[in-house]
């Protein structure tokens, strides 16, 4: 029994992971534009947003990103401390470029090919996280018996 614990605690924070990702995800969709077949690139990322182990947010300025969904999921996004794109000059092309993580885990590091790219309304998108935040305080609070 003792030994099952963990494990049963392990399962339950990866399925709230899970969940939780797959919430962030939906809300990212939801604040996506059309696909486009190429975004401009010039080497250098502004940041990036794990949303999973199949889609990403990639900040190619600090008001301009992009959702990028992969093809066949990429197993170690979510644990990544860093990533690079295949391309390095111009443009990133759905389709055609690829993800590459960079993780702590030993496994063979596998390419992640870019299924679709699109345009994030980052500014709608920040009014719906500053909500969903103010919601899930307001949650917690009332869970404990706070106001």
């Amino acid at each position: 029994m003792k030994r099952l614990l963990p494990l049963l605690l392990l399962a339950l924070a990866a399925t709230g992971a899970a969940q939780r990702d797959a919430e962030r995800l939906a809300l990212y969709r939801a604040h996506a534009g059309a696909p486009v077949d190429s975004i401009r690139y010039f080497g250098r990322l502004d940041g990036w947003t794990p949303l999973g182990d199949d889609a990403l947010a990639l900040w190619t300025r600090p008001n301009e990103a992009w959702l990028v969904e992969l093809q066949g999921g990429c197993p170690d996004l979510p644990y990544a401390y860093g990533i690079t794109v295949s391309q390095q000059l111009s443009r990133i092309h759905a389709r055609f470029d690829r993800i590459h993580v960079v993780a702590p885990s030993p496994t063979m590091r596998i390419p992640c090919f870019i299924r679709e790219i699109r345009p994030l309304d980052v500014k709608a998108l920040r009014a719906a996280e500053r909500e969903r935040r103010k919601a899930e305080a307001a949650e917690r609070a009332q869970a404990s018996g706070g106001t």
